[in-house]
């Protein structure tokens, strides 16, 4: 006997399987519970149920004098836009109701109040003085709350105030009682608070206020009992030092600082470190090398003997220090500075033991996070650090360092030096070739944030790579980075092999200046053949049409001919005639770079007749695509070297019009023909000129050129019951030169707007059958000359091209059309499986 297979044997219904449901519909019927008893009593939805007839001052009145917590907080959340839509009755009626409820109000509302008063003052609904009138003691009022969320929100509110209440409010309102909120018998919080209102307050006095009403209160703080008090004080003097000026900040400022650098508190000596590195700009080099200098050295020398935090605050701050005392260091001195650096770059790496992380201790890896932190922060200054010892000497000095930061086992601080490495090699210059190894290190990381931090500014690290070396000669740069196109090809690999497509698709983006950096040869063998595997293979659209892109730059700047033909003809014939329609919509995309990145002729040449050939597409959304692509396609023709393809565009166009079955793509069909007829066409006027005399035998008048220049781009429709056909690919003469054509008579169509297009075309879904249309034309506005063709010619039918292979190999047979004049039929097969499509209206042939 067979096993039952395995669904079946899933399906047990014995009674044990359904005592197992039982008890999990129980568990289901347990969870559910608290929900329905979350649910509304009819009392409570009665409490809850306001009159609609109130207005909106009534009822945020009414709800906050009787609602619940949640009524009233809906309601102090809705004051800018009461204070927006009547601001005088929200003053008078429900601003008291809130300064009452505020009294009592728990954490969520008094937060909501909050960054109320704060939008009320940014969309600027009152004038400030009656803000400050209104809202200023409410905010007051409630700065020093129980609750340290409340109370940080109301003091951000109070300082966006401040940017712009006047003076004189200013000093009667906060700096008068500021005096007394910061004094010693104050809780911790208002001083606290009053440390950051006079960091605020300093840029809005001046000077001789601030030396004599707000200087000696600073003093007092930043020798408060309190290290909280200290340290918050000391992180303000920097907004004080550049209210007071160059002379006050010496005198004043900097002494505080010098003993608060001194404090028993690690936290404050941080502080005081900090804004001394910030404020270096403001000290002259005396000050710099006699005090400043001595207590960042001291600094330096305590710091691994002190919590690692102080480490990683003096890591991050390592090059605005470097670059503030450059020039004063001895020899010795900036010798010993740059060990201190190298110290921190591997600060952690010999700890590393290869332990699981479950098995080390939790203090040991908070430590270990801390020292990741110091390397990354190294990392991060590393540019810095290049000025510090000059670029000449980089590789004595810091190549190891910059080695072991790329090598970093830590992803963060691999990613930040991958941030860091266009700068560190434009700061190398003719060096830049000492660190090739490095960029080929990084691009085959096995992280992906790696490679996306390094790739953004990859073609300009390639270009400085390729000409800043050594060797900057064209034909030698691939020597120069033999590595360079495998780690390219592997990286673009692991990024498809991920599900990060942005990054993916960021590198094929960047992948477009490869024709800069290495040979044509280069990319057509090594990547010409992926971005066409991307396109057709890849499922992600953005990623597709990267790869498309790129692959129009790698053929725009191959000479080739041979590898373009062979390029072209894969294009047209695995992407344009392709099986898939996905793949013919790639078509379009890439039809729309070449316009964007080639010449119009080459356009035309190779592309224009596959891209309308389109239109006879049996997926609605191909040919709602194409629509969209037309007035692009015919921006690119010329006359009179480009007639005949207008003529071809313009039969297209009116086939769609009569023979469109999709509304939607209809639709689109009649906004393009307004489009088009709005489009004037590009003149030849040496070409013109050219096939004047040839005509005539006599040169061409200014009066006569302008007539001609207007019949070329006025669109022309023919009288009814007067059929023309068109010559077709097999005969030898041209549109421009047809006695034929020239014989007819064209007739201006009237311009389409909105009422007579719907007017004239308003029954296009209905057009007549073959037989009973074959004298019937509808006009094409703005398609240039038009000309009637009879619906039962075959010579618009697309012929049975044979089999051409996938693979890059030389082929003859290129669609393409000359600016002479002569058509060439565009192959409409596509690999051997697929069966070729007829553009007749007799019938089409959908592809599977």
């Amino acid at each position: 006997m067979h096993p039952p297979p395995p669904a079946a044997a899933a399906m047990d219904f014995s009674q044990n399987s359904l005592f197992g449901y039982m008890e999990d519909l129980q568990e289901l019927t347990i969870i559910e519970r608290p929900v329905r008893r979350s649910l509304k009593t009819p009392e409570e939805i009665e409490r809850l149920t306001v009159d609609e007839d109130l207005s909106d001052i009534e009822r945020a009145v009414y709800l906050l004098s009787a609602g619940q917590d949640i009524q009233g907080t809906s309601v102090i959340a809705n004051l800018p836009f009461l204070m927006r839509q009547n601001p005088a009755e929200t003053l008078r009626r429900v601003l008291p109701k809130v300064r009452e409820v505020l009294h009592v109000a728990g954490v969520d509302m008094q937060l909501t109040a909050a960054v109320s008063c704060l939008t009320i003052l940014q969309e600027e609904s009152v004038s400030i003085h009656t803000y400050a009138h209104a809202f200023l003691q409410v905010i007051l009022l409630h700065l020093e709350h129980r609750d340290a969320g409340v109370s940080n929100a109301w003091l951000e509110t109070l300082l966006s105030v401040i940017e712009v209440l006047p003076k004189e409010t200013l000093r009667h309102e906060i700096l008068n009682p500021l005096v007394s909120k910061a004094q010693l018998s104050q809780t911790v919080q208002s001083r606290l608070v009053s440390c950051k209102i006079l960091g605020k307050l300093t840029n809005k006095f001046d000077a001789h206020t601030i030396k004599r009403e707000i200087l000696p209160l600073v003093k007092s703080l930043c020798q408060d009992v309190e290290y909280e008090v200290r340290s918050c004080m000391c992180r303000q003097l920097e907004n004080i030092a550049q209210g007071i000026g160059t002379e006050l900040t010496k005198s004043v400022v900097l002494p505080e600082l010098i003993e608060l650098s001194r404090d028993e508190s690690s936290s404050v000596r941080l502080a005081a470190f900090e804004t001394l590195v910030n404020l270096l700009d403001v000290f002259d080099a005396d000050d710099r090398s006699q005090t400043i200098l001595p207590l960042v050295k001291s600094f330096c020398e305590k710091s691994f003997k002190a919590d690692e935090s102080i480490l990683i605050s003096l890591s991050f701050h390592l090059g605005k220090l470097c670059h503030g005392l450059y020039g004063i260091f001895t020899p010795d001195q900036h010798l010993r500075f740059l060990e201190f650096y190298k110290k921190l770059c591997t600060l952690g790496l010999q700890q590393e033991n290869g332990h699981n992380e479950n098995q080390i201790p939790p203090q040991i890896l908070e430590q270990e996070k801390k020292y990741i932190s110091v390397r990354k922060n190294c990392a991060y200054n590393f540019p810095a650090m290049i000025v510090f010892v000059d670029p000449k000497n980089f590789h004595m000095e810091l190549y190891s360092t910059f080695f072991c930061l790329c090598h970093d086992p830590e992803v963060p601080v691999r990613y930040t030096i991958a941030i860091c490495f266009y700068e560190v090699s434009k700061l190398l210059n003719s060096g830049v070739y000492l660190i090739h190894k490095e960029l080929i290190t990084l691009l085959q990381d096995e992280s992906l944030e790696v490679l996306d931090a390094l790739i953004d500014h990859l073609p300009e690290i390639l270009e400085l790579m390729s000409t800043g070396g050594e060797s900057s000669v064209q034909e030698n740069k691939l020597s120069s980075l033999p590595d360079l196109i495998p780690a390219l090809t592997a990286a673009e690999q692991r990024a498809a092999a991920s599900l990060k497509w942005r990054t993916h698709e960021k590198l094929l983006q960047k992948y477009a200046c490869l024709p800069h950096i290495i040979s044509s040869d280069q990319i057509y063998y090594r990547f010409l053949q992926r971005m066409f595997t991307i396109m057709m293979t890849n499922n992600v659209l953005p990623v597709q049409k990267a790869a498309s892109r790129t692959l129009c730059v790698f053929l725009r700047y191959n000479r080739k001919q041979e590898q373009r033909h062979e390029v072209i003809q894969k294009l047209i014939e695995q992407l344009g005639q392709g099986k898939s329609y996905w793949n013919r919509l790639r078509f379009l995309d890439t039809c729309e770079f070449i316009i964007e990145i080639f010449s119009k002729s080459f356009f035309c040449k190779y592309f224009f007749l596959p891209a309308i050939e389109l239109t006879h597409d049996p997926v609605a959304n191909v040919r709602m695509k194409l629509c969209c692509l037309l007035p692009k396609v015919k921006s690119t023709l010329k006359i009179p070297a480009d007639k005949h393809l207008l003529q071809q565009l313009e039969m297209c166009v009116r086939k769609l019009l009569c023979q469109e079955k999709d509304k939607d793509v209809l639709a689109i069909v009649k906004r393009t023909v307004l489009e088009l007829d709005r489009m004037e066409m590009s003149m030849d006027a040496e070409q013109l000129e050219k096939e004047k005399q040839q005509n005539d035998g006599r040169p061409m008048s200014d009066k006569t050129f302008e007539k001609k220049r207007r019949d070329t781009k006025t669109p022309t429709t023919l009288p009814k019951n007067i059929p023309i056909s068109v010559p077709g690919p097999s005969g030898t003469s041209t549109p421009s030169t047809s006695k034929e054509v020239k014989k007819s008579k064209l007739i201006r169509s009237q311009s389409f707007n909105n009422q007579a297009f719907h007017a004239k075309y308003g029954n296009l879904d209905k057009c007549p059958s073959k037989s009973s249309t074959a004298g019937y034309t509808p006009s094409v506005s703005g398609l240039g000359k038009t000309s009637v063709i009879s619906l039962t010619d075959d010579s618009f039918r697309t012929r049975n091209a044979s089999s051409t292979p996938t693979s890059f190999s030389p082929s003859p047979s290129l669609p393409s059309t000359s600016r002479t004049g002569n058509s060439v039929d565009p192959k409409s097969s596509g690999s051997k499986d697929t069966q070729p499509r007829k553009a007749t209206l007799k019938s089409r042939k959908s592809n599977p």
